[in-house]
């Protein structure tokens, strides 16, 4: 009997997360016994997305928390209120699946034995590019961390290896959260995703992209946060600090965890690009 737990936070984004709903209850192709119990953890949405998901989608276990708790709390406490599983399947709220993902990810994951991660890659609305996936670390010479990952790994038909992954859509067996457990809390937003694929690899689990793309998602719109044009150095830093962007601790730690031997110069490189390109920017306006 298979027990799917889908874990999935959402934010102001109330058409992008019923639309996720739909398309994980249009899912074919799932095995006879199996039962899906999906657990939303809804940070402060003032746009309706709870009462929307309840009405609409009432076997969802809606829990509502402050808007202070991003990607990587949420999952974690998703996590928490799932109980009985067999395999945990993260899904992003702007995620739309396509209508086989999941019964690939799962027989993906039999393949390997129920003993490693499965992800699912992404692709643009267009068609045009894979937006989110996974990386292989590679090996280069110590002075050149700029060619310390692959580009984003494109599906070719078989699972293939991965060190580090997005977490848009990923199943994550029993076997391996009962050794990785959740989202480390250090990691309240970003990072988690990655930690988590790296740790896996560390305890002896395979981390695989899955055969064929899972959905579409598209990426952010640049130019925000940090990044947005005509703001000064200290709210730039102040930003980039944030719980949405680089907390330091959060940063650090990622940092001295898994990119030695570049870690000490890692650690700082965010912040003086940072504060760098604000200045060049006001002095330039």
């Amino acid at each position: 009997m298979t027990h799917l737990a889908v874990l999935m936070t959402c934010h102001n984004r109330r058409a992008k997360t019923l639309r996720a709903l739909s398309t994980l209850r249009r899912q074919r192709g799932l095995p006879k016994e199996m039962d899906i119990s999906v657990h939303l953890v809804d940070a402060g949405s003032v746009d309706g997305t709870a009462e929307a998901v309840r009405k609409e989608f009432p076997e969802v276990d809606v829990t509502t928390v402050g808007d202070d708790i991003f990607w990587g709390e949420g999952m974690r406490i998703a996590s928490q209120r799932s109980s009985r599983f067999t395999h945990q399947f993260w899904l992003n709220d702007d995620v739309a699946l396509d209508e086989d993902a999941l019964s690939m990810l799962l027989s993906t994951s039999r393949q390997l034995e129920d003993k490693a991660l499965v992800i699912g890659a992404m692709r643009s609305s267009d068609g045009s590019a894979t937006t989110y996936s996974g990386l292989r670390r590679n090996a280069v010479p110590a002075w050149n961390p700029r060619r310390m990952w692959s580009p984003l790994l494109e599906p070719t038909g078989a699972p293939q290896t991965l060190d580090a992954c997005h977490g848009n859509a990923v199943l994550v067996p029993e076997a391996v959260h009962h050794e990785i457990g959740d989202i480390d809390a250090r990691f309240p937003h970003l990072f988690g995703d990655f930690d988590y694929g790296l740790r896996a690899r560390r305890a002896g689990f395979g981390v695989y992209l899955a055969p064929r793309y899972a959905g579409v998602c598209d990426t952010n719109p640049p130019d925000t946060g940090s990044r947005e044009a005509g703001i000064g150095v200290r709210e730039a830093l102040r930003r980039q600090t944030s719980k949405r962007e680089f907390p330091f601790a959060s940063w650090s730690t990622y940092c001295l965890r898994h990119l030695w031997p570049w870690a000490p110069l890692m650690v700082f490189s965010p912040y003086v690009k940072t504060a760098a390109r604000a200045t060049l920017a006001r002095n330039h306006s």
